[in-house]
């Protein structure tokens, strides 16, 4: 019974107290506030922080998408490029007046595919003679001739493209060893 009168007026001590000193609680109560307000605002921060990084990641990833449009496109028409200029490589001297004529149609096809290709920025890596660059160029062969130093580009086998800043196909080639 005596533990139970304690507990008792240790209650009414603390009600008493509160009851004296709402202030106290007044104050308890702000700083709680405070703090979750702090939280929130933490919160907040971190989700429009979050939100303009997706925004600065979509606008990049839209701008990558537009600078390369029609790549697969480029790669395509880059076959036909090739077989045209097989065709057009035919000793011409042997051929009747309408083959000769058929192949200057040949020509101008030709003539106009790479325009649009150019206009599309589009260029041929140039590396005949050039340092062997595996970034730009792979090696099929590889072939010791005198008098020519390691490592030079001696013959291109399919020739190789840019479009703007980016290799879309690697120039294949015969390096000297």
């Amino acid at each position: 019974m005596e533990k139970e009168t304690k507990e008792g007026n240790t209650k009414k001590k603390v009600k008493e107290i509160k009851k004296k000193n709402p202030a106290s609680n007044q104050k308890k109560n702000a700083n709680k506030l405070k703090e979750e307000k702090n939280i929130l605002n933490e919160k907040i921060l971190r989700l429009s922080a979050e939100m303009q990084n997706m925004k600065r990641r979509n606008d990049e990833e839209i701008a990558r998408i537009c600078k390369y449009e029609g790549e697969e496109l480029i790669i395509k028409l880059l076959n036909i490029v090739d077989n045209f200029e097989r065709a057009i490589k035919l000793d011409d001297s042997n051929l009747t007046d309408e083959l000769s004529k058929f192949l200057e149609g040949f020509k101008m096809i030709y003539g106009n595919l790479v325009s649009i290709l150019e206009s599309m920025e589009v260029k041929e890596i140039d590396c005949l003679n050039q340092k062997f660059d595996p970034m730009m160029m792979d090696a099929v062969l590889t072939i010791h001739e005198e008098g020519k130093e390691a490592g030079v580009v001696l013959d291109v086998l399919q020739k190789g493209y840019m479009y703007k800043d980016k290799v879309i196909r690697h120039a294949m080639v015969r390096v000297s060893e």
